[in-house]
């Protein structure tokens, strides 16, 4: 694998893009944005998404799908809310076999798919794998020490994946289990959205570590139900990420959680963001998923609740404290 694809130049696909270029790989990033495709051309720099971060000279940004054909392989990182529109534009220029690595973490409104169904859907020709972990995004973008699980059916193809675009800094770990990685990347979103709002007023560290724990149980049971494996979710791409997006007003999720628990509407704490807290948009599909499939998450239908203002912050609060005694499972 010499040349490599990346859609969606927000701040994750451009930190993806820059692991792909120290990797050795030819790499073309696509951008939505024209700013954001100068930018790069003529400053070396995402200054719309991943400001004060030289990138390396060797990414192209792109606004043609088209210049993908010839590609390796692709790494989708448009927001799970929009990989659909943006894959249906991608595939006719797929070859069959091409891998596509999914990079978005979420769980689509409307359909309640996970982003695999999604590339079936739209892509049926490619071969699929998911890429998910704690990772933030200017951390890997400067370099800094990362690993995550890329999880792909097919394990000599996750193999070679993993060697292409794994740096010194950046160690990617195999697993099979794609739907685990999904699972565990999606429901993260929702629960950090929780721990910020624990954070935001002012709960304490003793009800944040109880809100992570008793999250992972709603992670592991909903990801179980949907066909993935308790120690997929136990790893990076479950585990790891819900502690990383969990305990950093860094993440995107949590300080929208922080927001909320400090008061504010969703709209004031969504303000001015221009990176997506893909937990805003995937709470109410996790919810009804699990609805669906009769799984019991009082965490992440609580956070629902609070998105859609069907109940305030101090409700829900009082909701999951008032819950029957039970064993801990």
């Amino acid at each position: 694998m010499k040349r490599a694809g990346v859609i969606g130049a927000g701040a994750w696909g451009t930190a993806l893009a820059q692991v792909c270029a120290r990797a050795g790989l030819d790499t073309t990033l696509w951008a939505r944005e024209p700013e954001v495709i100068a930018a790069i051309a003529e400053r070396g720099e995402n200054s719309v998404f991943l400001p004060g971060i030289a990138l390396e000279r060797s990414i192209r940004a792109v606004g043609d799908m088209a210049v993908l054909a010839d590609v390796d392989l692709i790494l989708a990182v448009a927001p799970a809310q929009h990989l659909r529109a943006a894959l249906a534009v991608l595939a006719p220029h797929v070859r069959p076999g091409l891998p596509i690595v999914l990079c978005a973490k979420g769980v689509e409104q409307g359909s309640l798919k996970l982003m695999t169904q999604v590339l079936a859907e739209t892509v049926p020709q490619a071969a699929a794998a998911v890429l998910s972990g704690p990772s933030f995004a200017g951390e890997v973008a400067r370099g800094l020490p990362t690993a995550v699980t890329l999880a792909c059916a097919d394990e000599d193809l996750g193999r070679a994946l993993a060697e292409a675009i794994a740096t010194p800094t950046f160690r990617p770990y195999l697993a099979v289990d794609m739907i685990g990685a999904e699972a565990g990347g999606a429901v993260k979103n929702v629960l950090a959205i929780a721990c910020g709002v624990v954070e935001g007023r002012e709960l304490g560290r003793s009800a944040h570590a109880a809100l992570i724990t008793r999250g992972f149980s709603e992670m592991t049971r909903l990801a179980i139900a949907l066909g993935g494996q308790a120690d997929t979710v136990a790893g990076l791409c479950g585990l790891g990420d819900l502690v990383l997006t969990c305990s950093s007003p860094q993440s995107r999720n949590m300080s929208v959680g922080l927001a909320l628990g400090r008061g504010e509407s969703l709209q004031a704490a969504l303000a001015g963001k221009l990176s997506v807290a893909e937990g805003v948009a995937s709470a109410p599909a996790v919810r009804e998923l699990a609805r669906q499939l009769d799984v019991d998450t009082p965490i992440c239908e609580a956070v629902a609740g609070i998105l859609a203002e069907e109940l305030d912050v101090d409700a829900a609060i009082r909701g999951l404290l008032s819950r029957p005694l039970r064993e801990e499972r």
